[in-house]
């Protein structure tokens, strides 16, 4: 793997924030490529716990004392220039790197990077890239937003010119990318509180197709109402995708008892191949299909494609179903915006239920203020939710929004929801509430996942 960005002197790398997917993946990366690695974060974690076991220093807790004979240092977005690390390291005039800047350093040593962009489904759409990749035998790397079985982890370090990864649009990270495919799923509104409005988000999103190479390739989703402005400003070769429209589409689409999808899988009038996924739902058919179009785009042959998207059952907390406890099934899904969580409690609607309770954690304050309404229309699928405190994440709390105003919100519109305080009130209110049959549905991106679990260790 090529680092010629990285000095010879540079061969001790601090990760201020080690323990974040992509920051453990980078580290994981440099570690296996005979880099010493340290880095902090705020608490410990099976990521950092796994990092250490692979040779790397961790501190818990920022402190400038943490930056000891280090030679370069990487920070995440949600690091502040008050850091005592991040002053540290300008004092000693050692250089700095955000994440996403050290990621397209890295990126720009390959040929074939794959770059999965959109507001929602990009875990799970690079984590079929991976399958299918794999299944190729093209020896990828990989970074995931989440752990993905086949590749044991979140990362994977292949010796090959095919790189595979998330391209977030936060802070307009992506924009520091070097994509040979770039995937756009789709462009809603999120991250707001950076973000001016949708119009900016549309603006990025076309700069990020720019950075795309002439022979390479645009994957983009035809069903999304701003694909077409971002074609006309692209300077490459387009596939479209869509479950109406587009290049690739999917046709004769049926499901199963347990909510899986089988459908044809056509390029413009010729028919590819009939495939029967893994996981559920109508979002997955179009992550599929983004995925099948980057490795046309790639030539990857038709029975690679199959067998990667075969052997899918999806990745951790994306519709994961976590155990059953007399006859509750437990599912847990990462769904933290209004679009994911419609998407969720639908493919929820096919899967073999009696009721369906949702436990939903709303993720930072700005995003629950800013999409306040949205939030409110997104749980007409189920017959209870109950709302967890928000979770702050990088975020302190005002007090102009809470999980309680959003509860009056939905109980205005009919649907029967419930707000309580501790994991185990909510806990508690599921073992009296739930009956066998009944499908109980823990969504955030946060850690409402623990209530599934604690469900079902009671």
């Amino acid at each position: 793997m090529s680092f010629n960005f990285l000095k010879d002197t540079h061969k001790k790398i601090h990760f201020i924030g080690i323990g974040g997917v992509s920051m453990s993946g980078l580290a994981e990366i440099l570690l296996s490529n005979g880099y010493k690695v340290s880095g902090s974060d705020r608490s410990e974690s099976d990521l950092t716990l796994k990092l250490r076991k692979e040779g790397a220093k961790v501190y818990i807790g920022h402190s400038s004392e943490n930056i000891v004979d280090v030679d370069l240092v990487v920070y995440t977005a949600a690091i502040s220039e008050d850091n005592p690390e991040i002053i540290k390291a300008k004092q000693l005039n050692i250089p700095l790197y955000d994440r996403a800047e050290f990621l397209g350093k890295i990126m720009k040593g390959h040929k074939y990077n794959i770059a999965i962009s959109g507001t929602h489904g990009k875990t799970t759409t690079t984590s079929m890239v991976s399958h299918i990749t794999l299944s190729a035998n093209l020896d990828p790397t990989i970074l995931v937003g989440g752990n993905l079985d086949i590749i044991d982890g979140n990362v994977r370090v292949g010796n090959s010119d095919y790189f595979i990864t998330e391209a977030c649009e936060y802070k307009a990270s992506f924009l520091k990318f070097y994509p040979y495919v770039g995937i756009i799923l789709n462009i809603e509104a999120d991250h707001l509180d950076f973000y001016k409005d949708i119009n900016d988000i549309e603006n990025t999103f076309i700069k990020f197709a720019k950075l795309i190479p002439k022979d390479g390739y645009l994957v983009i989703n035809s069903d999304d109402a701003r694909a077409e402005k971002v074609c006309k400003e692209a300077n490459c070769n387009i596939i479209t995708f869509g479950i109406n429209s587009g290049d690739v589409c999917a046709k004769n689409i049926s499901y199963n008892s347990k909510g899986l999808p089988s459908f044809d899988v056509y390029n413009r009038d010729e028919k590819l191949f009939e495939i029967t996924l893994n996981v559920p739902g109508e979002h997955n058919i179009l992550n599929s299909l983004a995925s099948i179009s980057a490795a046309l785009g790639l030539n990857i042959d038709k029975d690679s494609i199959i067998n990667g998207l075969s052997t899918f059952f999806g990745t951790h907390r994306r519709f994961e179903i976590k155990g059953k406890l007399n006859g509750v099934t437990v599912i847990d899904d990462y769904a933290h915006h209004p679009t994911e969580i419609k998407a969720a409690l639908s493919a929820a609607k096919n899967f073999p239920h009696n009721r369906i309770f949702c436990v939903f954690q709303p993720h930072t304050y700005s995003r629950t203020i800013s999409l306040f309404d949205d939030f409110a229309q997104s749980f007409f699928n189920v017959d209870t939710v109950v709302l967890a405190d928000i979770y702050a994440a990088r975020e302190k709390d005002t007090g102009i929004v809470s999980s309680d105003k959003l509860g009056n919100k939905i109980r205005e519109n009919g649907v029967d929801c419930k707000n309580l305080h501790s994991f185990q009130d909510i806990t508690t209110f599921l073992k009296n509430e739930l009956k066998e049959g009944d499908l109980l549905m823990t969504v955030g991106a946060g850690d409402v996942y623990k209530v599934g679990e604690m469900f079902l260790a009671e």
